[in-house]
């Protein structure tokens, strides 16, 4: 169960929340939807409690029970999301290992084995033929579009005349 306990001076509230029903990270998440208008701040309190005080920040609402009700609404629904999630966390990992392969997905065992299996040797994958470019998409686009001189073909050629020069005046 929760208490209500309002500091009516700067229009604090301060809830205390049994530690047995809402899990810590309900708590948590709970509070962090209100950090944009008030100032929380989390307290251990006696007998296993959490204590939240949230207190409005400037220009925001100030109503503490309204604030107060905000927050155990938001508690039940965290807790809420909480449990949903611990349920269907096995639904989600053989979804995930469907979709990513059994390698990729989390809890799985190294990259490219089986749960349960190590993977093979490195040296093992790279010593097949999956390294070879019989199409070259592996080279470069200065090794496939390389342009070839005739210098290059035959040296004795003469150099080619490509404008660039500047004419000499009267030739």
């Amino acid at each position: 169960m929760t208490e209500l306990a309002t500091t009516p001076e700067d229009g604090a509230v301060a809830v205390e929340i049994d530690d047995a029903l809402y899990p810590r990270d309900a708590v948590f998440g709970a509070a962090f939807t209100f950090v944009d208008r008030c100032w929380v701040h989390l307290d251990r309190a006696d007998g296993g409690r959490i204590r939240a005080t949230l207190r409005p920040k400037p220009g925001a609402s100030a109503d503490p029970a309204a604030l107060a009700g905000e927050l155990e609404n938001e508690l039940l629904g965290q807790a809420w999301r909480q449990e949903i999630a611990d349920e269907n966390r096995a639904l989600v990992e053989r979804v995930m290992t469907a979709a990513l392969g059994p390698g990729l997905a989390p809890g799985a065992g190294e990259a490219g084995a089986a749960p349960g299996e190590a993977a093979p040797p490195l040296d093992d994958l790279l010593a097949g033929d999956a390294f070879e470019d019989p199409l070259g998409i592996a080279l470069s686009w200065e090794e496939k579009y390389a342009k070839k001189s005739t210098q290059a073909l035959d040296p004795a050629a003469a150099p080619i005349d490509d404008g660039s020069r500047a004419k000499e005046p009267g030739a």
